[in-house]
Parts: structure tokens; C-alpha cells; sequence
């Protein structure tokens, strides 16, 4: 006949097997009290052993789950590392390509400035301008009368005081610088175009035979030398280098668009 005790508690029975946690629990305190005396031997590690260590401690799953955060940590730091190497390319693949956009920029409007800039010296070089700036004819050419040898005015006057700047009228080579008779000091230039003009009476010349002119550079200052009644320019236009190969000169300046 079974009894029950006074306090109301079931008895366990000596057959009842104690449970996992009493077991782990147990065995725990006959570690700790071997380990405290030093009495753990060569017996009481395939004790220990015997238990599989995931039910007695839970440790394994927690170092898989730490070690699984950590890869995912580690892969998302080399994401971040990688996209941050792929953006600084980007940048600078940016600037680069900013940088030479900016250099050919440049280029081509350095190669514009220079390519308007030689045109305008092309022109330049190509223009014609007046013998004296600012004057006006005061003999004409062809005009008559005894002061000519020729009989005839073969050039025409500008009227200038002395010491007036006068010009190559256009592009060319110095042929004669000197003394010229009647013509007093006086410059004859062969032109680019094949022509000659001839500069006379000046009080002092300022270029030599063989030297290279260009439109409006100075050549000599006005004067009165040679046979003169008074301060003026002498401009001849001719043909060739000889006397007596004169053309209009008016005509010859206005057809090169020079407005007198």
C-alpha cells in the first residue's frame, strides 16, 4: 500500500532517472569540487566527455551564430570598402575626363586666338595706308609747268610741315635710300605686288637698301631737299624702279583701298 507524506509532495521513487538539467547540474558541481582539490584524474575526463558538449554548456551554436555575424560583418566591410574604391575611380575617372575637357577647351581657343591673330597680321601685311597720315594732296599728279624737267608733275604733293612722320605705304623691300637729285633724300621701295613707290624731299631717312617694310612703319621725316619751294612729300607710284614708269598715284592708292 502506497503513503503519501504529510507535506502534499510526490515521491520521486528510487527508479525515477533525474533530468537532463539535474544531470548537467550535478556533474557541473563534481567538476567544480574536483578541480578545486585537484582531484580530477585520467577517470574523469571520459566522464566528461561522455555528455555531448552542446547539451551541457549551448557554446558550439553560440560561436556559429558570433562566427556567422562576424562574415557578414566582414562582407559588408569589403562591400563598403570595395564600393568606396569603385566611387574614388569614379571621381577621378570624372576629373580626368573634366580635366581634358577643359585642356582641348583651352586648346582650341588658344589655336582660335592665333589663327585670328595671323589672319589679321596677314591682312595687315597685305593693307596699303597713305604716305602721310591725316594730310591731303596738294599738287596733283600730271600737273604743268616749268618747275618739272619733264614737264609735268610725275608723282603728286602731300602737304606735310617738316619733320612729319612718313610711311612705307605698304609691304616691301628697300631698293634705294639717299640722295636723289632733285628729289633731294628720298626711299624707293619695291612693293610686294611688283610695284614701286618712291618717297622724296625728306629731311632724314631711316631705313637702308635691302630692308624689309610693312604697312605705316616709318621710313623718314618730311622735309625740304632737293628741288623745292617749300616742305612737302613727294609720292610717286610706278612700274618699275626707273624714272618715267609713274601711274597715278591716287589711282594706285584707291585701288588698294586707301581713301584719299
Amino acid at each position: 500500500m502506497a503513503f503519501t507524506c504529510a507535506t502534499g509532495k510526490r515521491s520521486t521513487g528510487k527508479h525515477r532517472r533525474p533530468s537532463r538539467f539535474e544531470r548537467t547540474t550535478a556533474r557541473a558541481a563534481g567538476v567544480a569540487a574536483l578541480t578545486a582539490t585537484g582531484v580530477i584524474g585520467t577517470l574523469a575526463a571520459p566522464a566528461l566527455a561522455a555528455e555531448p558538449a552542446v547539451e551541457q554548456t549551448g557554446l558550439i551554436p553560440v560561436v556559429s551564430v558570433e562566427n556567422s555575424i562576424a562574415d557578414q560583418i566582414d562582407a559588408q566591410a569589403a562591400a563598403q570598402e570595395q564600393a568606396a574604391k569603385e566611387a574614388a575611380a569614379r571621381k577621378k575617372a570624372a576629373e580626368e575626363a573634366a580635366r581634358k575637357k577643359a585642356a582641348e577647351k583651352a586648346k582650341k581657343e588658344r589655336e582660335a586666338k592665333e589663327r585670328a591673330a595671323r589672319e589679321a597680321e596677314r591682312k595687315r601685311l597685305l593693307s596699303y595706308v597713305a604716305p602721310i597720315s591725316g594730310s591731303y594732296v596738294s599738287t596733283g599728279y600730271k600737273a604743268g609747268g616749268a618747275v618739272w624737267s619733264s614737264g609735268s608733275h610725275t608723282g603728286v604733293d602731300f602737304h606735310a610741315a617738316s619733320g612729319t612722320s612718313v610711311h612705307s605705304v605698304a609691304s616691301g623691300t628697300v631698293v634705294e635710300a639717299g640722295w636723289g637729285g632733285s628729289y633731294g633724300n628720298q626711299v624707293v621701295i619695291k612693293m610686294n605686288d611688283g610695284t614701286y613707290t618712291q618717297y622724296g624731299h625728306m629731311s632724314s631717312i631711316a631705313v637702308s637698301v635691302g630692308q624689309t617694310v610693312t604697312p605705316g612703319q616709318q621710313i623718314g621725316l618730311s622735309g625740304a631737299t632737293g628741288n623745292v619751294t617749300g616742305p612737302h612729300l613727294h609720292f610717286e607710284a610706278r612700274t618699275t624702279q626707273e624714272y618715267g614708269s609713274d601711274i597715278d598715284p591716287v589711282a594706285y592708292l584707291r585701288s588698294h583701298g586707301v581713301n584719299i
